[in-house]
């Protein structure tokens, strides 16, 4: 049987980079070499776009760029090639792709902009599409979606910058701190404050304004945070529920990748009643979002039962102990299993698309 080319994108110009690393070497070295191909695709920090066909360790290490075997390459728009397209020396060569798995996090990969290439170039692709992309990682529009759907959201309100700073600063009144200001499309915490009065808020926006040029301001949920791994299109796999145990502050990005003064408890303390609400609220946000493929769902559970929406990551963090897996791993699947699974939705999922 002929093995199935997969283009694994990695790097891009985020303030995630170095989380897509990680990922993509994880995702790489339990990709099954008996039924796939990898075709390794980098983006620098900068937007340069590399072949690259050197060691996995130099992802990790991120030196991967500094190979002799990166040559320039650049997915084609063009339905014609349905794949890359290399610049090597005076010979431009293409490469036919099977199936793309973008493993970008955040700003020009998780958003849309990377999955609207794809759809334009006709290639097959893991995850989410162009619209649920961009709905997912924008968090005012999201929350709205959320509330269409019937879920809980907490009270906010989104500020531009061009809006007028003195009225939108009055309608924050409406608000009870303590709030947190975000900015709409970043992950991983980036630009997150959490504010006690309405005296650090103007630092606050500041912040978040050099992320996006969009802020939601909300109100911050009394309880705690529960994630849910859902795997699948029609037919849904969902994770058990994982559940965030703080000591002080909040969730930021320090907190997410060193676990320095928080917990995280896979199944969560949760009653089986809850967990069965908490699992049927996040299938009800996959399917409001348009999500397919996979998608992390964070929600939070308060003191008196009731379930708030919080986001929803369409490309999760995605090494061997990262949040996702680990859901999907206490329902009995290995991590090459889900990679196997997420390839294979694809095919499905491309009886339904219409590009």
């Amino acid at each position: 049987m002929m093995k199935k080319k997969v283009a694994v994108l990695f790097g891009g110009c985020s303030t995630e980079y170095s989380v897509s690393l990680q990922s993509a070497y994880a995702l790489i070295s339990h990709l099954n070499k008996d039924k796939y191909e990898a075709i390794l695709i980098g983006i620098t920090r900068q937007g340069t776009w590399f072949r690259y066909r050197g060691s996995l360790e130099k992802i990790k290490n991120d030196t991967w760029f500094t190979d002799e075997s990166c040559v320039s390459a650049m997915i084609s728009p063009s339905r014609e090639v349905q794949g890359i397209i290399e610049f090597c020396d005076d010979k431009v060569e293409r490469v036919h792709i099977d199936v793309v798995f973008p493993i970008i996090h955040g700003k020009n990969g998780e958003d849309g902009t990377l999955q609207g290439l794809l759809e334009l170039a006709g290639i097959p692709f893991v995850g989410c599409n162009t619209l649920s992309s961009a709905l997912c990682m924008d968090k005012g529009l999201a929350h709205l979606v959320a509330q269409g759907a019937g879920v809980k959201v907490a009270p906010f309100l989104v500020v531009r910058k061009y809006d007028d700073f003195q009225q939108k600063l009055k309608e924050t009144e409406q608000l009870k701190y303590p709030l947190f200001v975000k900015p709409a499309k970043a992950g991983s915490s980036f630009g997150i404050t959490k504010i006690i009065n309405k005296d650090q808020l103007i630092d606050a926006l500041q912040l978040a304004f050099t992320y996006d040029d969009k802020v939601v301001i909300e109100e911050a949920v009394e309880g705690f945070e529960v994630g849910c791994a859902v795997l699948g299109n029609g037919e849904l796999i969902m994770g058990a529920l994982d559940e965030i145990e703080l000591q002080k502050g909040f969730f930021d990005y320090k907190e997410k990748y060193t676990l320095e003064t928080s917990k995280i408890h896979i199944p969560a303390r949760i009653s089986s009643k809850k967990t069965k609400e908490m699992k049927e609220t996040a299938a009800t946000l996959y399917r409001a979002l348009e999500c397919r493929g996979l998608a992390r769902v964070d929600m939070f559970l308060t003191p008196k039962g009731e379930i708030f929406f919080n986001e929803i990551n369409t490309i999760p963090g995605f090494t061997s102990h990262s949040r996702y897996p680990s859901m999907l791993s206490h329902t009995g699947l290995a991590f090459e299993e889900i990679i196997d699974q997420l390839i294979g939705l694809v095919t499905e999922d491309e009886n339904n698309r219409t590009y």
